[in-house]
């Protein structure tokens, strides 16, 4: 079973194996940050997100690199926007999409879809399976980071069926520990969607 599961790391770097369990142990935490909607989601996100672009590089998922990189400056956006406030009171609380923002998250998804499928087919990376489902994780990741940029509660919808992708996604290319990771990030997503719809409830009554 462990050998099923790690053995393809006895090929990789030492270096690239540190970085990934380090990009691991922040993306962990900035998911639980989220959950608990603390503001350290954001810069604990950012230096999971870095590692991960160079890594992604190297891993040949451009998409997912590049949803990486989209993490890096929405987070910076998100730490901003998440701080504003008005005599001590959060300007933007936890809320539900608008009917414009349920208009512009698709539009957010197709476009997105429509780079990294152009994206792909200049550096002819349709190699492998996994490459149409980096393309489809790209699309709803984006929208999710978005979403939560702008606290809006149904970004953990978007990251559960994103992390639920992932799993196999990078399962199949060798990555277990990633794996593993985007296992924990669904788990954590749950809570993370029933403690938002828990605060919103409270702020509706």
């Amino acid at each position: 079973m462990f050998d099923l599961l790690f053995a393809q790391y006895k090929n990789y770097p030492s270096y690239e194996i540190t970085l990934e369990l380090t990009a691991i142990f922040f993306g962990l935490l900035s998911v639980w940050f989220a959950k608990k909607n603390n503001i350290l989601v954001f810069p604990t996100g950012i230096i999971n997100t870095a590692i991960y672009v160079y890594l992604l590089w190297k891993w040949s998922l451009l998409g997912d690199m590049m949803i990486n990189f989209y993490y890096v400056i929405m987070s910076i956006y998100g730490w901003y926007h998440w701080t504003r406030k008005k005599e001590a009171v959060v300007q933007f609380p936890i809320s539900v999409m608008t009917l414009s923002e349920k208009k512009t998250a698709p539009v957010i998804f197709i476009a997105t879809i429509v780079f990294v499928v152009a994206v792909y087919t200049f550096f002819d990376k349709f190699t492998h399976w996994t490459s149409y489902l980096d393309i489809l994780v790209t699309g709803i990741f984006f929208v999710g980071m978005w979403l939560m940029a702008k606290r809006k509660i149904e970004n953990w919808i978007l990251w559960i069926i994103g992390d639920l992708i992932s799993i196999p996604m990078y399962f199949a290319k060798g990555y277990t520990f990633t794996s593993i990771q985007y296992l924990i990030f669904t788990i954590i997503a749950v809570y993370g969607y029933l403690e938002w719809k828990r605060i919103l409830q409270e702020k509706i009554i």
